[in-house]
């Protein structure tokens, strides 16, 4: 399984009045490890999202996040992504955040996408995805 590391900086727009890392901050971080993922397998987010030359798109279906430790304004988090699950029609990543020196696990959480056709149709997979991701299970 790949594991793609990204630092994520915690800014003051990312904290609630007491410093600590908002829960909604979490979801714009999983779309930042989501886009870095997919170049570093040679996908073009542009691609994957909204595929206007082979009639597709990938919207989010569902997204969790569960918070064990918090972050506050200035802590520099280690976000691991991953795929935990392929499926026909869908594709659901997975998200660790540290606190680095740390090793205890801050927070986890995933997000799911569905493959929709022009018509907002749910369908496989699209081939230049598919196998992009084939081998990395």
């Amino acid at each position: 399984m790949l594991i793609h590391k990204t630092k994520v900086q915690v800014l003051f727009g990312d904290t609630d009045p007491y410093g600590v890392v908002y829960f909604v901050a979490y979801f714009r971080y999983f779309h930042q490890g989501i886009e870095e993922f997919l170049r570093h397998i040679g996908i073009s987010p542009k691609t994957f999202f909204r595929n206007q030359e082979e009639k597709f798109g990938m919207p989010k279906v569902a997204a969790d996040c569960r918070f064990f430790i918090p972050a506050y304004y200035g802590d520099l988090l280690e976000m691991h992504t991953s795929i935990k699950e392929v499926k026909e029609k869908a594709i659901i990543f997975q998200f660790q955040f540290y606190r680095p020196p740390e090793t205890r696990l801050a927070a986890e959480g995933s997000v799911t996408f569905v493959a929709i056709d022009h018509t907002w149709k749910a369908i496989p997979l699209p081939k230049i995805i598919a196998e992009k991701i084939e081998g990395l299970q």
